[in-house]
């Protein structure tokens, strides 16, 4: 259409196709919202609360002393030598990343909906934003690792360089997770029960609190690494730690394949259901 004649040209917008059709260059130009709404997440998840910020510093510290004394003085729970309280945190660190933004990105689409509605942008945006803003807290849980170093006596390593990528990595996975819950979600309100559920199971089934080589049975151990988490916390505590800590290889990668597998479907049925949202939710 011409806009001599005062009207606006028209733009048609089609869902794209393929594998997994990301359009990265539109998510560039999209970086701006992208900033906002990971700023705006920051500053809603600590809201109206009287301890603020406090809470990213006394949740995992209060949960290391519980897990010290049940499990490091009462269960006896080996450590190899190093300190339970370093041994604990190290495992909590990526958990609670994982937990405490899970719970939000699979919602994130839903309480999105009028924005969703009302304006066109990549809908991948909002449950990647829930989860980069858990950078902020994951950034102070490293500054109190850091200081809980030097109180216990830990060398700090050269391998400590490596905790950025596996925290990268948890990035990934939880994002790989959420992007499937978030667009089930739109669909299925009952996920919002279904994910605290299986954070709760999943804190069990987990390898926080102890290591997990020296209680699952040999004949277990591949199977057990299924959990993409297993990975993760096996590769903070070996930068943490040191050599002592060496992850068990194959499971290892097995983990993050697993990892690998749940980015990629997850961003498949994202993308393929994505032109619903805003008709559905």
């Amino acid at each position: 259409m011409s806009t001599d004649q005062g009207v606006l040209p028209e733009r048609i917008i089609r869902p794209q196709r393929g594998l997994i059709a990301i359009n990265f260059a539109e998510l560039w130009r999209y970086r701006e919202l992208f900033g906002f709404l990971a700023w705006r997440d920051i500053l809603l998840r600590y809201k109206q609360t009287y301890l603020g910020v406090a809470w990213v510093v006394l949740q995992p510290l209060v949960t290391m002393v519980v897990f010290t004394v049940l499990f490091g003085r009462f269960a006896k729970f080996p450590s190899h030598g190093a300190p339970y309280q370093i041994l604990t945190f190290a495992g909590l660190l990526p958990w609670q990343f994982f937990a405490n933004t899970l719970t939000e990105s699979s919602n994130s689409m839903v309480a999105s909906a009028r924005i969703i509605s009302r304006v066109y942008f990549p809908r991948l945006i909002i449950p990647a934003s829930v989860v980069f803003s858990g950078f902020v807290e994951a950034a102070i849980s490293l500054g109190i690792l850091l200081v809980l170093m030097v109180i216990y006596g830990v060398a700090l390593r050269p391998e400590l360089l490596l905790l950025p990528v596996f925290l990268f990595l948890t990035f990934l996975v939880t994002f790989a997770i959420g992007a499937w819950f978030s667009a089930l979600n739109v669909k299925y309100r009952d996920v919002r029960y279904i994910v605290p559920f299986i954070t709760r199971l999943g804190f069990f089934v987990t390898p926080v609190s102890f290591l997990w080589f020296d209680l699952v049975p040999e004949r277990w151990r591949i199977w057990y690494c299924l959990n993409p988490l297993v990975a993760l916390i096996d590769g903070f505590r070996w930068c943490v730690l040191g050599p002592a800590f060496v992850p068990y290889w194959p499971g290892f990668a097995l983990s993050l394949g697993v990892g690998l597998v749940l980015l990629v479907t997850g961003l498949m049925y994202f993308r393929n259901t994505e032109r619903t949202f805003a008709d559905i939710v």
